[in-house]
């Protein structure tokens, strides 16, 4: 059966690539920001480019990779932070004909080897002394012909990437159209780039997406977000993510909008209250840490007065939201309450995030805590969960101004399919489908079976209205030895919900019951400690404090009455160690690699069933 919106989506990119997109909204939009970072600013200022700016230099690029004798469908590795350059880089190998292919700067130098091994760079543009470290065995071995790095301190023999530039622009003076050619020879189906796996499991792998895939994604979730004209954002975490790829890279190049670009994520809260974005992608930690920012400000406020008053408009504004979901209509009396306490409370402590220009907000990359989801809704804010995969070029199913429903990840994007397997598993299909993975035919007849469909390796569930809530990822269900089967996730969340515990992790895969290892939130738990009276010395030494371990063994309580008996945690440790994506625990996009956890913490783990 032919699909009206896919084939109206289709239409509208036949035949278009990303420079051609591009060309079109420097046309429209030459003049406007582009993209800003503060590399290299002195403080409170940022460094910007145009639209046109940004094509003029990314075709210097593009001709500085040709003078390396880079080739149509070579490959050019870019490892650097969220900075003007980054953007550069990608768009410029693009225009040269080759495939960019942003790697994640936590990766240890092993891991590096394996995606150099299977991407087999020409040419790799690296940030500065880390990069070049964590790339110095793939270096010695390997198609890397020439290494450019940003950073000229750090540079030794390696190309500069100001010598590039001047190089490409000298290089396009006297040959004008030897760029225009290889923009000209592209193809909607060739890659556009391809994109490691963060590799919460095993080695990670090349997800190859073309032309086509990255453009109908922009299209088709631009359109289910109400996100068609330019917009306001703050982009932070790592191009390397599929996510950040789409609505930092691909949107704005297509439609035109204004980047501002955070090097360095623990800034992210003083951007936000400085660029104001209309636009916000966060990933679940981050509006954690958020909401946990602004609960603790609430329960210092000493005027308890204040305090009952600002919970009230909290109270309306939820009412509010949730009578905004499908199928519901806020009554007048409720409207007129909400906007009573809109212009008087929540548009304030919006503004104190930030977030109060913000019209969409949204969340992806796992699933997002509905209590989390509860209080920004509080704030009058509806959070729009996201789903999809890098192998499905990001979301194939989005909440949306005109369709969300707390606690799913909406509905099928335009022209997209959706379906349940037999076992529950959530099955994709349409035009944003990797065509695989890359040098890996057997992984990818794993992924896409003989109809097209996609294996996400997530179970779910669709409700009657076409809602799709996700219950937890396929391998990491927990299966007891009593053969009850349990979603990990769900206890995590509750777990999480206390704002002394930054991470937590459920186990009990054939064990009679289920235990878990928590982490204490580095920024929060001293402040908690200071109010209770503990000293603060160090993570560690809060780990072990009584009064600190009746607080958390209070919010283990708190998560069990949530939840049936056989998903309790029985016993639990915490840990007097942080994780983060640095320390191998969390995976770049701060979502846990439960194997590391496994086989960090094993002995912890087997104590606590008394062995």
């Amino acid at each position: 059966m032919t699909d009206p919106q896919r084939e109206q989506i289709l239409s509208a990119i036949d035949g278009l690539t990303l420079p051609v997109a591009l060309a079109r909204t420097v046309a429209t939009y030459g003049d406007q920001p582009a993209y800003s970072d503060k590399v290299g600013v002195d403080g409170d200022g940022w460094r910007t480019l145009t639209w046109s700016e940004v094509r003029e230099r990314a075709l210097d690029v593009a001709a500085g990779l040709v003078e390396l004798g880079v080739q149509p469908g070579e490959t050019v590795a870019i490892m650097a932070s969220s900075r003007i350059e980054h953007i550069l880089a990608d768009l410029g190998a693009v225009h040269a004909g080759a495939v960019p292919s942003s790697v994640y700067a936590t990766l240890s130098p092993l891991q590096v080897g394996q995606v150099a091994a299977d991407l087999a760079p020409a040419v790799v543009i690296l940030e500065g002394a880390d990069q070049l470290a964590r790339w110095s065995e793939a270096l010695s071995t390997g198609s890397v012909r020439t290494v450019v790095v940003l950073d000229e301190a750090a540079a030794g023999d390696h190309l500069t990437w100001s010598r590039l530039l001047a190089d490409g622009a000298a290089r396009r003076a006297a040959q004008p159209a030897e760029v225009d050619a290889r923009i000209a020879g592209l193809k909607t189906d060739q890659p556009l780039t391809i994109l490691f796996t963060s590799g919460t499991t095993g080695a990670p792998k090349g997800v190859v997406l073309t032309h086509t895939n990255l453009l109908f994604e922009a299209e088709s979730s631009s359109a289910v977000a109400g996100t068609t004209e330019p917009g306001i954002t703050l982009s932070y975490l790592p191009f390397a993510h599929i996510a950040e790829r789409i609505l930092s890279m691909y949107v704005p190049q297509v439609q035109g909008g204004h980047v501002h670009l955070i090097a360095d994520p623990s800034l992210l809260v003083g951007a936000l209250a400085e660029v104001r974005p209309t636009r916000f992608f966060g990933v679940p930690r981050v509006w954690e840490k958020i909401r946990t920012g602004v609960s603790a400000r609430l329960a210092a406020e000493p005027d308890e007065a204040k305090r009952a008053g600002i919970e009230a408009a909290m109270a309306v504004g939820l009412a509010y939201v949730e009578a905004q979901q499908y199928g519901n209509t806020p009554s007048p009396e409720l409207t007129a309450q909400f906007e009573a306490m809109d212009g008087a409370v929540l548009s304030l402590l919006r503004g104190l995030l930030g977030l109060d220009r913000c019209q969409w907000a949204a969340s992806a990359a796992a699933p997002m805590p509905e209590e989390v989801a509860r209080f920004f809704a509080g704030l009058g804010m509806r959070i729009y969960d996201v789903y999809g995969m890098t192998e499905t070029s990001s979301a194939v199913a989005a909440c949306g101004p005109d369709a969300f429903r707390l606690g799913t990840v909406g509905r099928p994007l335009a022209g997209l399919e959706v379906r349940l397997g037999e076992d529950g598993e959530i099955l994709a299909r349409g035009p944003v489908t990797t065509p695989g993975y890359l040098n890996r035919p057997d992984a990818t007849a794993a992924l896409i079976d003989a109809d097209g469909w996609v294996h996400t390796g997530d179970i779910g569930e669709i409700d009657a209205d076409g809602f799709i809530k996700v219950v937890d990822r396929k391998k990491e269900m927990i299966i007891t030895s009593s053969g009850k089967n349990i979603a990990p996730s769900n206890i995590e969340n509750l777990l999480k919900e206390s704002p002394l515990i930054g991470h937590a992790l459920a186990y009990g895969e054939g064990r009679p019951y289920v235990v878990a290892v928590l982490t204490l939130d580095a920024e929060i738990a001293p402040l908690v400690a200071a109010k209770v009276g503990v000293e603060f010395t160090s993570l560690s030494a809060l780990a072990a404090d009584p009064t600190i371990l009746a607080l958390v063994g209070q919010a283990v309580e708190s998560a069990n009455a949530r939840l049936s008996r056989p998903e309790q945690v029985k016993q639990w440790r915490l840990l007097g160690a942080e994780w983060t994506a640095e320390s191998a625990e969390l995976t770049p996009t701060l979502k846990l690699k439960r194997r590391v956890v496994h086989e960090n913490y094993s002995a912890e783990i087997t104590a606590l069933y008394g062995e």
